[in-house]
């Protein structure tokens, strides 16, 4: 009998090869519709927190986001993994100089930056998550670590999925764990997916 944890492996890799294969140009022109899309957006707009990441090799870079995001006087915010325990918390800083790398090779705060406080946020927030590939219903395929579905579990706001919209497919192998996100943001535009 194949596993969700065999098949969801066999699609990452299939879609890890088509996002290496990628042309640079063309990459770096959709990042940029992306991100020009997502400052665009009234939930963006009216944030007083935008909670990003740090893109890896060949993610979406969304981190022009975060430099608009500075220069309109929000609060910015990324994750930092506990490898122990497969949790994260997002922390806030003023700089992007601010971010380390850590031994995945993911730029995070540090421990000493302050935490965004999800229970007690009564400001509004933005939250953009990545993830290798989504389905229609909003299902995400990352990189198995699974610290994503674990935060998002517990959020309650604006939480929009970054993603090529040819990485958008009919569905992804999932867990009883497993989130959705009800808006994707592509170069194309907002897509609003169907489970929501």
């Amino acid at each position: 009998m194949t596993t969700v944890k065999k098949i969801k492996d066999e699609t990452r890799k299939v879609y890890l090869e088509k996002r290496t294969s990628m042309d640079p140009e063309l990459k770096r022109k959709r990042d940029k519709k992306i991100c020009d899309v997502a400052t665009s957006l009234a939930s963006y707009r009216y944030a007083d927190y935008v909670l990003l990441y740090a893109p890896l090799d060949g993610e979406i870079d969304i981190m022009p986001v975060a430099e608009d995001a500075l220069s309109k006087g929000k609060k910015i915010a990324f994750p930092r993994c506990n490898k122990e325990d497969h949790t994260m918390d997002f922390h806030i800083v003023s700089s992007l100089d601010e971010l380390s790398v850590d031994s995945y090779g993911i730029r995070e705060p540090s421990a000493d930056a302050p935490v965004f406080d999800l229970k007690n946020c009564y400001s509004s927030m933005i939250c953009f998550v990545p993830a290798l590939i989504y389905d229609k219903k909003g299902y995400r395929l990352g990189y198995g670590k699974g610290f994503y579905d674990r935060y998002l579990s517990s959020v309650k706001g604006n939480i929009i999925g970054v993603v090529y919209s040819d990485f958008i497919v009919p569905s992804v192998p999932r867990g009883k764990f497993d989130v959705s996100l009800s808006i994707l943001l592509t170069e194309k535009g907002v897509v609003v997916t169907s489970e929501n």
